[in-house]
């Protein structure tokens, strides 16, 4: 795609309620949308629950917007960053937006932006509103893009257990105190036991979830596959997505640790993928179709 013909987006980041370890796979997952023309985060700056942002900040250009808390436990950033989007839908610049909150403060928002035909892309915790997000043509999760950014640490290399050589000895009386054996500790020296490492646990957007048995997933498939399948059963596997997508803004496969939708329609055990080529043998597409029963 053309840059000119790439879908301008507004991002508009409610820091008090996001976390800024996000910013760079967040603004990775906008960036497969369309363009970050406007990359606005919104707080009270002059506090110290934002200071992690700061860095952030610079290193992903993002703009930075102050607004003061005028009552103690009310948060104010909702009503500037909703008076910021509809300034900029107003110049119509933009093709879509994207809310970054988990506060359902936003819904109406979502609701008004889509009403002038434009898209809109929410992000927030698993803990928001089913209203904000139905709210959104489509809603990621950001647990799911802390567990694709986050990189386990390298495992050292395994040395090899070897007999311990015996080290040389340079004279008699070094070769007796060589042989003499070891001094018992005190006994009110306790010896401390070797702390073992912790093991690595995956994250729980990267955890396999049993397609085959979620009774809502394996509903949306047939569903969807139902309104796009051709007379002979087959369907788009992107179509089929859409669909998805489409009744339920919040469908990731992500969400039940499967990168692709490929491998999330495959781990439900209901359909047969078949990979076909574009007539001019450049691109290829996935169709899926319900299992026949054996005669």
């Amino acid at each position: 795609m053309a840059q000119q013909d790439l879908a301008r987006l507004a991002v508009l980041i409610d820091a008090d309620n996001t976390q800024p370890a996000i910013a760079e796979a967040l603004l990775a997952e906008i960036a497969k949308f369309g363009v970050a023309s406007v990359k606005r985060v919104y707080g009270d700056w002059t506090t110290s629950n934002l200071n992690g942002w700061k860095k952030v900040l610079l290193e992903h250009a993002l703009h930075p917007i102050q607004q003061f808390a005028y009552t103690t436990g009310k948060n104010a950033t909702d009503g500037a960053m909703i008076i910021d989007a509809m300034d900029l839908l107003y110049t119509q610049n933009f093709h879509g937006f994207c809310l970054v909150s988990s506060d359902s403060d936003f819904t109406g928002l979502a609701k008004r932006i889509r009403q002038n035909g434009l898209t809109v892309y929410g992000f927030g915790e698993r803990k928001t509103p089913q209203a904000l997000r139905s709210a959104c043509d489509k809603f990621t999760y950001l647990d799911v893009l802390r567990g694709a950014a986050a990189k386990p640490p390298a495992a050292a290399a395994a040395e090899p257990v070897t007999k311990a050589a015996k080290p040389k000895v340079a004279s008699k009386q070094a070769k007796a105190s060589a042989d003499k054996p070891p001094a018992q500790a005190p006994a009110t020296a306790p010896v401390a036991a070797a702390t073992p490492e912790p093991v690595p646990q995956p994250a729980e957007a990267e955890r396999k979830s049993d397609a085959r048995s979620d009774p809502e997933l394996l509903r949306l498939f047939r569903e969807a596959l139902d309104d796009a399948a051709d007379d002979a059963g087959w369907a788009a596997l992107g179509a089929v997505g859409n669909l998805i997508a489409k009744r339920k803004p919040d469908f990731d496969s992500r969400n039940y640790g499967y990168k692709k939708l490929s491998e999330l329609a495959a781990a439900t055990g209901l359909f047969e993928l078949d990979e076909r080529k574009s007539a001019d043998g450049k691109q290829k597409s996935l169709y899926l179709r319900a299992l026949r029963k054996k005669a």
